[in-house]
């Protein structure tokens, strides 16, 4: 069998997310489906896209629908990407003590810098992002820092059927009061499915200025070329 794991990884998520759908709904934790995906075009350039369906609920109760997409360039042989790009943000919340819902959106440009590095077979990546967020009444800039490590647990490198655990940081900064937006951290367990796709799923805790939220997530990676 091509991926000797994958079947057993597969019933792993079903019991998981079978259990949780239940509880989620009564509880403070949401659920992000995510696609990245990320095209070489040729050995400089490539092509960012992202889809991310966020929920208030296990499935199916619509927190926020976000769609990125963008052009990089690597400085050097597939490290060290600059990469400029568009987001479509849009976001439904509940009014105070009713079950309706108002809805908004938001439309940025971003620039970004990520850097590879891969001491003692940990891969660790650091992503410099700045946004600017066109939003219904107001603009605004936002700073963002993410560090990122993937252990692999079976292999040495990232390669098919390897097994690995996975977890990040990521810190928002406001140009404008109040400086401190949000912080994310995440914990995942992921399979590399092929030499250009892997999926994790995991978990992020989301610290806001007044409160905080759990969130479950499903995420596949797409590294096909063109």
């Amino acid at each position: 069998m091509k991926h000797p794991y994958i079947l057993q990884i597969l019933a792993v998520i079903f019991l998981f997310f079978g259990g949780v759908s239940a509880h989620s709904q009564q509880s403070d934790i949401g659920n992000w489906l995510i696609y990245f995906g990320n095209q070489p075009i040729d050995k400089t350039w490539n092509w960012h896209n992202e889809l991310q369906i966020r929920n208030f609920n296990f499935l199916g109760d619509i927190q926020q629908v976000l769609v990125r997409t963008g052009i990089g360039y690597n400085l050097t042989e597939n490290n060290n990407n600059i990469l400029l790009g568009y987001g479509y943000i849009h976001s439904e919340r509940y009014l105070p003590n009713s079950d309706e819902k108002t809805s908004s959106t938001e439309h940025r440009i971003f620039q970004q810098f990520i850097t590879k590095q891969n001491p003692g077979g940990v891969f660790i990546l650091h992503r410099y992002r700045v946004e600017e967020r066109f939003l219904p009444d107001d603009f605004q800039v936002r700073f963002r820092y993410f560090l990122a490590f993937n252990i692999p647990l079976n292999t040495s490198a990232m390669t098919p059927n390897t097994i690995y655990l996975s977890a990040y940081n990521e810190i928002f900064l406001n140009a404008q009061s109040p400086v401190f937006d949000r912080n994310r951290l995440y914990g995942a367990i992921g399979y590399v499915l092929g030499a250009s796709t892997r999926c994790e799923l995991g978990y992020m805790s989301q610290m806001l200025e007044k409160s905080s939220r759990g969130q479950f997530q499903v995420v596949f990676y797409n590294n096909l070329p063109l």
